[in-house]
C-alpha cells in the first residue's frame, strides 16, 4: 500500500507526542511505502496533480519507540503524480489551503482520503457543530449538546451580543485558531474586561488585515476541571482522555500547558457520540477529534486531531493500529 501524508514540516514534528508520527510509524512497520507531502510542493499540470514526496526509507530494524524512530528515519525526495497513493491522510494544521483541496478533487474516487475533501470543506472550521441538527433537542435540556455560540465579524453586532448575554463569563476565540491559540476567557463583571472588549474585537477582527470571523461561546462551568478529547473513527469512539489546564490558564490544550489524565466515557458522552457519529460518516469524516466540556460539544477537529500518545499511555491501546486496520478494510473496494 502506498500512503501519503499531507502535513506540516517533518522538522516541526515533536516525536514524543505527535499523532501523525504514530500513523506514519504504523504504516512503515507494516512495510507500506510512506510519503510526506508538503502543500507548498504540490502542483497541477493539465489534469495531473503532482508533488515532491519525501519518502520514508525502508529499514528492517525501525524502533518501536517514537523518539528513536523519528531519529532513525531518513527521507528521500522523489517527484510523483499524487494518483500513485492508495490513501492520503490530510494532517496539515488549520486553516486548510482551499487550492490544495481543489488539486485533490482530481483524485476523487481513485484514492481514499482521511478525511474526505468534501467533508473537510464542510467541517474544517469551528462552526461545523452548528450544522449538526442531530445535536439539538428542544424538548430535553439534558440533550442540548451544543453550547450557545455566535459567529460574526461585525463588531457592532458582537458588542450587542456581549451586552445582552445573560451570563458574565464567555469565551472569545478566532475562527482559524488551533491548539488553544487565541482562546480567551472574558468576564463582563470585571471592569478590566469590560473596557478591553472594544480593543479585543478590533484586534481579532483586523489581525493580519483579513477581516476575520470571531467566535463567542458560552463558558461551560464544570465540576471536573478540564475538557474531554474523544477520538472518533468511522463514527464510533475509539479512545478518550481528559485534558486538565495548567494552574495559571483556562485552556486545556496540551500545546497551552495542559496535561492529560485517563477518562472513561459516561453514558451521556456515549449518547452524544452516537448522535453525531452517523453524520460524521455521511460527510466522509472518518478520523475526528471531539472536544467536550460539561457534556457539551465545544469543537469538532477534522484536520489533524491529536491525543494518540496520551490515550495510548493511559489505556495501553494503540490508536494508530486501529486506524490503519480500518484504512486497510476501507481501500479493498478501490483496489
Amino acid at each position: 500500500m502506498n500512503v501519503g501524508f499531507i502535513m506540516y514540516n517533518w522538522k516541526d514534528v515533536s516525536p514524543k507526542l505527535d499523532s501523525t508520527l504514530r500513523l506514519i510509524h504504523e504504516c512503515v512497520i507494516r512495510k507500506y511505502k510512506v510519503s510526506i507531502i508538503y502543500p507548498s510542493e504540490m502542483a497541477i499540470r493539465r489534469t495531473t496533480v503532482c508533488s515532491y514526496c519525501h519518502v520514508v526509507d525502508y529499514k528492517e530494524d525501525y524502533s518501536l519507540d517514537m523518539v528513536e524512530f523519528y531519529n532513525q528515519a531518513s527521507l528521500t525526495k522523489e517527484f510523483h503524480p499524487m494518483k500513485i497513493h492508495d490513501v492520503i491522510f490530510l494532517r496539515d494544521n488549520p486553516p486548510l489551503d482551499n487550492h490544495v483541496l481543489n488539486f485533490l478533487d482530481t483524485l476523487d474516487g481513485s484514492t481514499l482520503f482521511v478525511n474526505s475533501i468534501s467533508g473537510l470543506r464542510k467541517a474544517n472550521n469551528k462552526i461545523y457543530p452548528a450544522t449538526l441538527s442531530s445535536l439539538y433537542n428542544t424538548e430535553d435540556n439534558s440533550k442540548q449538546w451544543i453550547p450557545l455560540t455566535t459567529v460574526s465579524r461585525n463588531k457592532e453586532y458582537l458588542k450587542q451580543v456581549i451586552e445582552e448575554y445573560d451570563r458574565d463569563k464567555f469565551i472569545m476565540k478566532p475562527m482559524d485558531g488551533f491548539g488553544g491559540s487565541g482562546v480567551i476567557l472574558l468576564d463582563k463583571s470585571s471592569k478590566t474586561s469590560h473596557y478591553n472588549i472594544n480593543s479585543l474585537l478590533d484586534f481579532y477582527i483586523d489581525s493580519g488585515g483579513k477581516n476575520n470571523y470571531i467566535i463567542l461561546q458560552e463558558y461551560i462551568e464544570t465540576q471536573v476541571k478540564g475538557d474531554i478529547r474523544i477520538i472518533m473513527l468511522n463514527g464510533e469512539p475509539i479512545g478518550s482522555m481528559r485534558r486538565v489546564p495548567a494552574a495559571d490558564d483556562h485552556r486545556s490544550n496540551v500545546h497551552a500547558g495542559g496535561h492529560c489524565v485517563p477518562h472513561t466515557l459516561s453514558p451521556s458522552e456515549l449518547e452524544l457520540c452516537a448522535a453525531i457519529g452517523p453524520q460524521l460518516v455521511k460527510d466522509g469524516l472518518y478520523l475526528v477529534g471531539l472536544d467536550l466540556m460539561g457534556g457539551k460539544l465545544i469543537e469538532v477537529n477534522v484536520c489533524s486531531p491529536g491525543g494518540f500518545a496520551e490515550i495510548n499511555d493511559d489505556s495501553e491501546s494503540r490508536i494508530q493500529s486501529t486506524i490503519i486496520d480500518f484504512v486497510e478494510e476501507k481501500i479493498k473496494p478501490l483496489q
